[in-house]
This record gives C-alpha cells, sequence and structure tokens, in this order.
C-alpha cells in the first residue's frame, strides 16, 4: 500500500485582513458526507458571517469546493490547491469570512484564503499513514542519541522510551527501511545491540 498524507488533528486559526476577520477550520474526515455534515456545522455556526467558503479532498472519491459568494476563483480553489500542493487527504476545510467593509480585490482574497487554509493545516498538523515495523531495541546511555538520529534518519519515530539499567526504546520505521535500521544498530554498536522487529501496523503517524 502506498502512503498518503492526512490531517493530524483539527485546526482553527484567525487573521484579520483590512477589517475583515478569516476563520479558518480544516478537519480529518474519510467520507464525502462527513465533509458535508462538518461544512453545514460551520455554515450553522456562523450564520451570521457574509462567507463560508469550503473545499475538500476524500481519498479516492470526490474533490469539491466552494466560492460561496466570493469572485470566481479567489476562495475555493486556491483553498484547495494548499491541500494539494501538501500532498494531503481526507480533509475538508472552510473559511469563514466576516466582511469588514473594504473590498481586499481578487488578488488580496486568493492570498487572504490561501493563508486562512494554510494556517488552518499547520494548526492542525500533518500524519502520514503508511506501514510501519514495530522495532525494539535496548543500548547502553552512550548511544541512545545516535540511535535515535538514525532512526529519524531513516524517516522513523521514536514511540516509547523505558529508562534503566539500559534504555529500551520502542521505535516505528517505514517498512521499506527497517531492515537498513537494524543493520546500523549491529554496525554502530560494533554487534553489541540488537534490533528486533516485533510486527507491523498501518497507521498515521504525525510529521509536523
Amino acid at each position: 500500500m502506498s502512503e498518503y498524507f492526512i490531517p493530524a488533528g483539527s485546526g482553527e486559526t484567525e487573521f484579520v485582513e483590512k477589517r475583515s476577520s478569516f476563520l479558518g477550520h480544516v478537519r480529518f474526515v474519510e467520507t464525502e458526507d462527513a465533509a458535508r455534515e462538518f461544512i453545514n456545522e460551520i455554515k450553522k455556526k456562523h450564520y451570521d458571517a457574509r462567507h463560508n467558503c469550503w473545499c475538500y479532498i476524500v481519498r479516492g472519491g470526490a474533490v469539491r469546493y466552494s466560492d460561496d459568494g466570493e469572485p470566481q476563483g479567489t476562495a475555493g480553489l486556491p483553498m484547495l490547491e494548499v491541500f494539494k500542493r501538501e500532498g494531503v487527504e481526507n480533509v475538508v476545510c472552510v473559511v469563514t469570512r466576516y466582511f469588514g467593509g473594504v473590498l481586499l480585490g481578487t488578488g488580496g482574497l486568493l492570498r487572504a484564503y490561501t493563508k486562512s487554509a494554510k494556517d488552518a493545516l499547520n494548526a492542525a498538523g500533518i500524519a502520514v499513514v503508511r506501514r510501519w515495523v514495530r522495532v525494539s531495541v535496548e543500548c547502553p546511555y552512550s548511544l541512545l542519541e545516535r540511535i535515535k538520529l538514525e532512526c529519524t534518519a531513516l524517516d522513523g519515530t521514536v514511540r516509547d522510551t523505558q529508562y534503566g539499567a539500559q534504555v529500551a526504546l520502542e521505535l516505528l520505521l517505514p517498512e521499506k527501511n527497517a531492515e537498513t535500521f537494524a543493520a546500523r544498530v549491529t554496525e554502530i554498536s560494533a554487534g553489541a545491540c540488537t534490533a528486533e522487529l516485533t510486527g507491523e501496523e498501518l497507521m498515521p503517524v504525525k510529521l509536523r
């Protein structure tokens, strides 16, 4: 299965541009129905706003957007492009605009909606969904940072750390890099430490 990227959580942000308030909302969804339910939820919450522009991408399914009354191409599409550039799927975004009485122009609107969507995605964070191999390593304290660096260099992540006479690490490595990591542990420890591959999981792990 090829890896893909999703929002790591929900994100909400706000900024003001020439007295107009832009509220960005991002959420993880898995179906078009869930995306539309979230859009309706935000529209109901911000019923008094001038615009509730939105977009969503469902993995293997629908890709939709709406300018919700803004000039064509100034809101929904630039918001959608934020997620396409980041490769993020299973995502819905709504940007609510409370009009402040000053027209922003086409370029100003495009920049504002792009910024709002990007800020909300940054607030939510991005996670990668891939098949991970669980790896256990026991090492002396002197090798702890080196082994953690080897793990992150191979796109892995430290899941748990237990401190005792030695340090017991539980790590997650991408399937394609697990054997390479195990060989590196043996090499840098001169055979004193062994990386044990204990299983596999298909799961999201936050990147940023």
